[in-house]
């Protein structure tokens, strides 16, 4: 993927995730696709407004993805997923040191390119795709502005109980799924060097992303 690619995938990242800020108080009496809509174009418009997480400030990056984007995100489904087989044999300190590592490495791999979000870019949500039960839904949407429109689909799953009813797991960016992506390279650590080599991995890649910022 290239350094325009990945700077697009990284605002529509984190415009979606961000998206999802406000999910706790209206998710349970709105459906995922309407939710996305309105929230998303809320969070966009707040992120062109930002001149600092538009510089790439790590420090306002962190706190919006602690404050707005964790709480709604499966983070612990998404780094198992990604992580993949390896994720059932490893001891629970381990798997909380993969979710702090694996975080760390998407904030700051994406963090630099929130500087790309323009002021004309919006969002627009497509049709969904629900399962069987409903329970499970891939919400489509374009980013659309002055380029070429990027295809964004992310998948929620319904979890009541929990004080809202949808949370992410996984996101596409034309064609890409995030966690399959991260998956292929974590199976290869894992196979050379077992989980506490996939951590340390992740330690020394944050470490040399820390030391460019």
């Amino acid at each position: 993927m290239n350094r325009r690619f990945l700077g697009q995938l990284a605002v529509s990242l984190v415009a979606v995730f961000a998206a999802t800020g406000a999910l706790v108080a209206h998710a349970a009496d709105e459906a995922p696709d309407a939710l996305v809509k309105r929230l998303s174009t809320d969070v966009l418009n707040s992120i062109k407004a930002d001149k600092s997480i538009q510089a790439g400030d790590i420090s306002k990056i962190v706190a919006l993805v602690d404050s707005k984007i964790m709480p709604n995100v499966n983070f612990q489904r998404m780094t198992a997923s990604a992580v993949g087989p390896g994720w059932r044999q490893a001891t629970p300190e381990q798997q909380q040191k993969l979710q702090d590592e694996f975080k760390t490495l998407l904030v700051r791999t994406y963090s630099g390119a929130l500087s790309q979000v323009s002021n004309d870019q919006t969002i627009v949500v497509q049709p969904l795709r629900a399962g069987a039960d409903g329970s499970d839904v891939v919400v489509r949407t374009q980013v659309r502005g002055s380029g070429d429109p990027i295809q964004l689909d992310y998948r929620l799953e319904k979890t009541p109980g929990q004080g809202f009813g949808w949370k992410i797991y996984n996101l596409n960016v034309m064609g890409v799924w995030l966690v399959e992506t991260y998956r292929s390279q974590f199976a290869q650590e894992i196979n050379a060097k077992g989980i506490d080599g996939l951590i340390a991995t992740l330690t020394e890649r944050n470490k040399a992303n820390a030391k460019k910022s």
